[in-house]
Formats: C-alpha cells, sequence, structure tokens
C-alpha cells in the first residue's frame, strides 16, 4: 500500500481507503480479518494518525470495515451475504451533490459568531437596539389578523404587494404595479431563483469585484461563468463590462450599486447611465441588488438603477433585512410580469408560498408613520457607528489603515498596510472576542477587510478595534 499522493486532487485519507476497499475487494482482507491498527498503517504508510483515522472513518461509514472497542479493527462479517446493511456514506453524499457548501471560512465565521460572545464585526444585520422591536410588538397587538390561513399566492401576499408599489414609489421613485412584485424570503431567494430560473449552465455572467457575490456559492452551483467587472470609488467602469461581452458573450450582470457590499462605494450616476445604456442596446438584463439606498446618511435620495430604467432591462431586488430586521425574512423581486410568473412557478415548488405571518406584520409597517421615523433614526445610528468605527481605527493604526470613504449602507472598506494573513490574524481576533471579515472572501488582494457596523452596539466598536490591533501584532504583523 503506498501513501503517497501522486499528484492526485483526491484528499489523501480518501485515496487509503480506496486502496484498503481493493485489498478487501480482491480477497487480501477476508471477511472478520484484522486490518493494521491505525497507529501500525500511519507509521507504515509514513502519514499522520489523523489521516488513518479518516480513511477509516470512511470505510466504516460505507459499512466495509467494524470497530470492535477493545479489539480493533476488522473487515465486516457479512461484506459479501445476502443479509449484508451498509450505513449509507453519508460523508461522500455530502461532498458529492451540485448545490455547493459555503466557504469553509465563511462556515467558520458564522459558527464563531453563533456559539461565541464575540463583538460582531462579520454579520450584515442589525443590532437589537436598531430593530423597531416596539413598533412591531403594538402592531402585532391588533386584533385585525386576516382569518385565511391557508397557501399564499406564490407571488406574495396582495396587500403587501400594493404596500410595496407604494413604498418603491415614495422611497425609491420605482413605478411598479402589484403584479410586477414577487415576495421572497430575503433578497437571497430572489438571487437563486433568478439564477435557476432565467439561467443555464455554462452561461457566462458578471459580478463586482470584490464583492460579496464571490462568498455565494450558488453561481457555481449552477454551472455558470463568472467573470469580474473591478470597483473603483465610484463603482464599477462600464467599459469593462462591454469588453468582457466582447470576450465571453455576457449573459447576465449583477450589481450592487448602492453603497456595496463591501466596499461601501456609490455607483455614479455617469456610470449608472452608461451601464443602462449598454444594457439596451445589447439586450443584457441587469440585477440590480438593492439593500442599503435607503440608509444615506446624508438623507440624500439614491437613484436606484431601476428607477432611471426606461426600458425594463433591470430586474430589481430589495428586502427589509438590512433596514427593518432580518428575521422578517422579506424581500422582493420586481420585473416583467412574464418573469414574475416563471419565478413564483419554482418558488411554488420550493415552499407553496411565503407565510402570512410575515408578510403581514412587513405591511402593516410599511403601511405605519413608524417607517419613517424608524428610517430617520436608523441614518442617524448607522452615521454614528460608521464615524466612531472610522475614529477608533485612525486612533489605533493611524497611516497603517487606509479607509475607504462610505456614505451609507453598513460596512467599512479597509486596507491595512504590511504582510499579514487575513486567516490568521481572523484567529487571533477570535481568541480576543472580536471577529471581522477578510477581504480575500470578497475577491480582493491580501490586505483588505471588511468591518460590519450594522451588529455592534457603538460602545463595543471601539473595544472591538482596541483587541483588533492586538490580534494584528500577535499575528506577526510587519509594519
Amino acid at each position: 500500500m503506498d501513501g503517497k499522493s501522486s499528484g492526485a486532487t483526491k484528499p489523501l485519507y480518501k485515496q487509503i481507503a480506496e486502496q484498503i476497499e481493493q485489498r478487501i475487494s480482491s480477497g487480501e482482507f477476508g471477511p472478520g480479518s484484522y486490518l493494521p491498527s491505525e497507529r501500525t498503517l500511519a507509521k507504515e504508510l509514513s502519514v499522520n494518525r489523523s489521516t488513518v483515522v479518516a480513511a477509516y472513518d470512511e470505510l466504516q461509514a460505507a459499512g466495509i470495515i467494524e470497530r470492535i472497542q477493545g479489539s480493533g479493527t476488522i473487515v465486516s462479517q457479512d461484506i459479501w451475504g445476502l443479509a449484508r446493511t451498509r450505513v449509507p456514506n453519508w460523508r461522500h453524499l455530502t461532498e458529492s451533490g451540485s448545490f455547493r457548501p459555503n466557504l469553509p471560512l465563511i462556515r467558520k465565521i458564522r459558527r464563531e459568531t453563533q456559539e461565541n460572545d464575540l463583538i460582531d464585526l462579520a454579520s450584515g444585520e442589525l443590532s437589537t437596539d436598531l430593530v423597531p422591536n416596539q413598533a412591531l410588538k403594538q402592531l402585532m397587538t391588533l386584533d385585525d389578523f386576516p382569518a385565511h390561513l391557508g397557501y399564499e399566492h406564490p407571488q406574495g401576499n396582495w396587500a403587501l404587494r400594493e404596500t410595496l408599489s407604494l413604498h418603491m414609489k415614495t422611497w425609491r421613485s420605482i413605478e411598479a404595479p402589484a403584479t410586477s412584485i414577487m415576495i421572497t424570503s430575503g433578497a437571497q431567494q430572489a438571487l437563486h431563483l433568478v439564477v435557476q430560473c432565467l439561467l443555464k449552465p455554462g452561461d457566462a455572467v458578471a459580478i463586482e469585484k470584490p464583492s460579496y457575490c464571490y462568498s455565494l456559492p450558488l453561481f457555481h452551483s449552477a454551472g455558470l461563468r463568472t467573470f469580474s467587472l473591478p470597483v473603483d470609488r465610484d463603482g464599477i467602469y462600464p467599459k469593462h463590462l462591454a469588453q468582457l461581452h466582447r470576450q465571453h458573450r455576457i449573459k447576465m450582470v449583477f450589481l450592487n450599486p448602492n453603497y456595496q457590499n463591501p466596499t461601501g462605494t456609490l455607483l455614479s450616476l455617469e456610470r449608472r447611465q452608461e451601464l443602462l445604456a449598454f444594457s439596451y442596446e445589447n439586450g443584457i438584463p441587469i440585477i440590480e441588488d438593492d439593500p442599503y439606498s435607503l440608509t444615506s446618511f446624508s438623507r440624500e435620495h439614491v437613484p436606484t438603477l431601476k428607477s432611471l430604467d426606461q426600458h425594463g432591462t433591470v430586474l430589481y431586488i430589495s428586502s427589509l433585512t438590512k433596514i427593518v430586521a432580518s428575521g422578517l425574512r422579506i424581500g422582493w423581486i420586481v420585473g416583467p410580469a412574464t418573469v414574475m410568473e416563471r419565478l413564483a412557478d419554482a418558488k411554488q415548488q420550493f415552499d407553496f408560498g411565503h407565510s402570512i405571518f410575515p408578510q403581514w406584520l412587513a405591511n402593516r409597517f410599511l403601511g405605519s408613520p413608524q417607517f419613517a421615523s424608524h428610517i430617520d433614526l436608523l441614518r442617524t445610528e448607522l452615521s454614528l457607528r460608521h464615524d466612531q468605527l472610522v475614529s477608533s481605527l485612525q486612533d489605533k493604526f493611524g497611516d497603517q489603515v487606509e479607509i475607504i470613504g462610505s456614505e451609507g449602507g453598513i460596512h467599512l472598506w479597509c486596507k491595512f498596510n504590511g504582510e499579514w494573513s487575513g486567516e490568521r490574524l481572523l484567529t487571533e481576533s477570535v481568541k480576543r472576542g472580536v471577529v471581522f471579515v477578510p477581504g480575500h472572501l470578497f475577491g480582493a488582494e491580501q490586505g483588505y477587510v471588511r468591518f460590519t457596523f450594522g451588529r455592534a452596539t457603538l460602545d463595543q466598536i471601539p473595544e472591538a478595534v482596541s483587541r483588533l490591533a492586538d490580534a494584528f501584532i500577535a499575528s506577526g504583523w510587519a509594519k
């Protein structure tokens, strides 16, 4: 048996498991015979014992071997018998599906924030004090809940769609009848529906770089080819998109043009108009993901791409996740009726329509006077958090940090000078009780970090930056 990898990309423990299974199949190890101990086999193959343990785990999960406490590891007694039963190889099944898992580091960040009491500069949600809990509680006590508890319309509750139609006209300058709106379980489901229903494997799509889309596996799960549009302080450059289209025949463009995640940048009006002209001339749809346009610190109106769209080339996605409460799970898509019908049919196959409870509550809140006062307070509080984070970073790092300015949203994009590892810095930061997202997860070069200031409270931010400074030193930061 050879424990050395011969250039194969398959993990070493899997190679060892397959070699053992071949030796069992050839009769070298018969039913009931003992296999070498983990320690012995590791020494024989010159590998770590943990590698052999993982190989034996794989074989045990497949029902090929049995571990007998105090005796050792044997080949299954009934491996060739008619009565043989085998446990499904769950490890293999979880790795072989077409729906890709999140990146390991993303899963680690989520696990750390869920299981430990950390100052959270990573999660894209609002802190408890920024959620309008009191207003929502008051609305829930009103005795006018509709009695119907059957399946909702696949496009969503009609009353909510009518309220959203008025909301978008008033707050976002978007003219959209209720028939052109579909309710989704947040913006993520909206993106999944678009990808699954309007594209096919092999299609080329353009995404921003850096972009949170780089941390999403949905494009690769769908077999799409993704191409990057560099983001500067004014957003993407439409001429880059034209060049990509000539080379790869871009089928669709995914953009987050308003206080972009992670950079916080705002696509300039000139580039918006140039982008829309290109979209119309080439028949390429733009997917505008807009969770942040109502969070302008200056309270100035941010013109969405959809509000400037005169030819119907933009599919507009938004949600209440970043401005009201992530737990409501209310998002929506705006587009042509034929597209809404297609997406609604797919959503009906997934969940038979969105739950009436969050739709009812969202409808009441959006249509109430409390919504305007909540948005005003949210802008003020997010601006204070943003300024506190900038001030704390400048105080601790001085000219060693470059801060990309943001005038809205919940993210601050920074570049730290010197040599350092994002993963090691994250590890050291977690040890000190603070978590963030390294920039390379968004497709950025080494040196960038995204800090999210919506989740941490105002008084937590200076302490978080102080701990971060200690983590930089501990991680071997070379200034």
